[in-house]
């Protein structure tokens, strides 16, 4: 059986290498282990890619290139409106190569993906990677596929969610995933039975420098526990359009002795991070769908922080601590709550790493070979460190 994924995903060409960012790439090459061949539909840039992009490793991927629209101003979404013809004949083009086809949302093209699949295949699995019970200020475009995904029209399809939600269509599965491998969590378990609060406390955010993901509240609340004389590190891995702001807001908040920005670090990096850290803070404004950041780190037993929307209270429930979105004085104060109770500590450490040991990449490539038995009757046997659909 032959897949076409649809996403709206930035792929980099360098040489004879295909790149994609780091997690979703190691998902795709599982993917890639279920099927003969994988077409990826998407944006294809002859560039060298970003830190934060590792290359495929199955030699059964290859492109089918999508034009690249997209953007927030309004001559960008006039842009996107005259593209539109080409964009559903390239993508009908890709569809018809497929026997299988998997769209990736929210995005501009999974849009087009989800409305246009049904027509293609009768294997259709979509996996939409937002908050299913939808947030305040969610894009129509957002709305819209969850809306598309959840009708009459994808009810021979399978469409994976994060969490598990009220009235839920049977077409709407919850499913989990962790870019780990077996190793790396057996390794982080080794590492989350020996962690224990010292200080200065190692403190961690991991992700994007966008606006919407808080890192000026971090900092802020951060500079309240300076002031009253706690012992802290914080480490920023990452990077992106705030970095410049918020290395000037660090200087202006006194913290610069205080906070290391690391930069973007490719993925198996970040387990190094995770080793050294005790707390990691995820401050977002928005939702993050499934924040693997968070399994991540509690696979080593890092406390994490996070606010209050999408997963993250059902993710930390009786493991971590919840606080309110933007909240700089709710953020100082969760965070000297765990500085402050060592014993407290340790206990949210070792529930937190028992819990987030049931994710891997293998766990995921068995999870996705039993949704398809299930659902299409087929079974995925092993062929040549492939596995491939073979009808029952």
């Amino acid at each position: 059986m032959e897949l076409v994924i649809v996403t709206s995903t930035i792929h980099y060409k360098m040489g004879e290498c295909l790149y994609g960012y780091g997690p979703y790439t190691r998902e795709i090459d599982i993917w890639a282990d279920l099927f003969e061949n994988i077409f990826i539909a998407a944006p294809l840039r002859m560039a060298t890619p970003s830190a934060d992009c590792i290359p495929f490793t199955r030699n059964n991927i290859s492109m089918v290139p999508q034009l690249e629209t997209g953007g927030t101003r309004y001559s960008d979404k006039f842009l996107q409106v005259l593209a539109l013809p080409v964009h559903l004949w390239n993508l009908s083009v890709a569809m018809s190569k497929a026997d299988a086809i998997h769209v990736r949302c929210p995005g501009n093209l999974g849009l087009l993906g989800v409305i246009l699949a049904p027509l293609f295949s009768r294997f259709c699995i979509a996996k939409y990677a937002g908050q299913w019970n939808g947030f305040k200020s969610e894009p129509f475009a957002t709305r819209l596929q969850r809306f598309i995904l959840g009708s009459w029209w994808w009810r021979k399809g399978l469409v994976t969610v994060y969490g598990e939600w009220p009235n839920q269509p049977k077409q709407v599965i919850p499913f989990f995933t962790s870019m780990m491998t077996a190793e790396q969590v057996q390794h982080s378990a080794v590492t989350a039975k020996s962690k224990q609060l010292l200080l200065p406390a190692a403190i961690i955010y991991a992700g994007r420098l966008a606006p919407n993901k808080g890192v000026e509240i971090l900092l802020r609340s951060l500079h309240v526990l300076f002031e009253q004389g706690m012992a802290f590190n914080l480490s920023i891995v990452g990077d992106g359009p705030e970095r410049n702001s918020l290395l000037k807001l660090t200087q202006e908040l006194g913290l610069t002795d205080k906070v290391h920005f690391a930069g973007a670090v490719p993925y198996d990096q970040i387990m190094s991070w995770y080793e050294k850290a005790h707390i990691l803070v995820l401050p977002s404004f928005h939702s993050e769908g499934w924040p693997k950041v968070l399994a991540e780190a509690m696979c080593h037993g890092v406390v994490c922080v996070g606010t209050d929307h999408g997963l993250v209270p059902w993710l930390l429930q009786n493991r971590g601590v919840v606080v309110p979105v933007a909240d700089v004085e709710a953020l100082a104060n969760g965070l000297r709550a765990i500085l402050q109770d060592v014993e407290g500590y340790k206990k949210l450490s070792q529930e937190a790493s028992a819990w987030a040991h049931g994710y891997s990449l293998e766990r995921l490539k068995e999870s996705l070979g039993e949704l398809f038995a299930k659902h299409w009757g087929y079974q995925l046997p092993v062929v040549n460190s492939n596995l491939s659909l073979s009808k029952k």
